[in-house]
């Protein structure tokens, strides 16, 4: 009996995955061939372990990509934060949130805090997750997401903003308390709250307690009626003690000094 089997060159299979985009097969296969060889797999066994590499592989691309448009000040997993440097940070709360299970009900977080306490870096390592979870996130500042908005108002294209907005699966308000607003931005702000108001989750960082609110908006009034929104499904997260920033340096020496002995 004649052999009529093909055989089939690195280049042809290279080729192949390139046509298909295959990013993650087309540079690991060799070696997933040789672990497959090894552990004597059968054929389905085999492909499965073929394409769960490119299924990661694109699942980890998507993450790099989600958390670069994220627009975060720096990269930071909720793991990689010292939460025992502050007793009032409670571990297991912000883990769970780090869950993502208040998206699915389309809740807020409002972290409170005085400065240098890890308001941001908390928010921020929620806000990786859910890069990691294939959700849109955008972490911005508060002023000056209000001047950027405010200037789409004056040009004529808030709409057009508001609804780019919109389709952000967790939008991240970063330090709500170093600006005073007028009407015109107060009324953009509860825009914003309104179209999100159970459909898309939350994040404010602030160091005003919601009793303070209203240093912020134009009354007590407006504060309340955006925190009437804000509140109706929530999580809070008061935060207390000194700054890390302060006594960080310190912290961390005496930890390495510690881990030592």
């Amino acid at each position: 009996m004649s052999n009529n089997t093909k055989q089939v060159s690195k280049t042809e299979i290279e080729e192949i995955c390139r046509k298909l985009k295959l990013v993650d097969i087309r540079e690991n296969y060799e070696d997933i061939i040789s672990e497959a060889v090894s552990a004597k797999e059968g054929y389905l066994s085999f492909m499965h372990r073929l394409l769960s590499n490119e299924v990661q592989g694109r699942k980890d691309r998507l993450s790099d990509r989600l958390i670069i448009k994220a627009g975060f000040d720096y990269v930071k997993t909720l793991d990689e934060i010292a939460f025992d440097f502050n007793a009032s940070l409670n571990y297991q709360y912000i883990k769970d949130l780090g869950t993502l299970s208040f998206m699915n009900h389309a809740e807020n977080i409002i972290i409170i805090g005085p400065p240098g306490v890890g308001k941001s870096m908390i928010a921020t390592g929620i806000g990786v997750n859910a890069c990691r979870a294939g959700k849109k996130v955008l972490f911005c500042n508060a002023k000056e997401l209000m001047d950027d908005l405010n200037d789409s108002m004056c040009k004529g294209n808030l709409k057009q903003e508001l609804k780019k907005l919109s389709k952000i699966e967790l939008l991240i308000i970063d330090e709500l308390s170093y600006l005073k607003m007028d009407r015109e931005r107060e009324s953009i702000f509860f825009q914003i709250i309104r179209q999100r108001y159970e459909k898309c989750s939350l994040i404010i960082t602030t160091n005003l307690p919601l009793g303070r609110w209203d240093e912020v908006f134009t009354g007590q009034l407006a504060a309340t009626a955006i925190l009437d929104r804000l509140m109706h499904h929530y999580h809070v997260i008061n935060i207390t003690g000194d700054s890390f920033r302060v006594k960080g340096n310190d912290y961390i020496m005496k930890k390495e000094h510690a881990n030592e002995s």
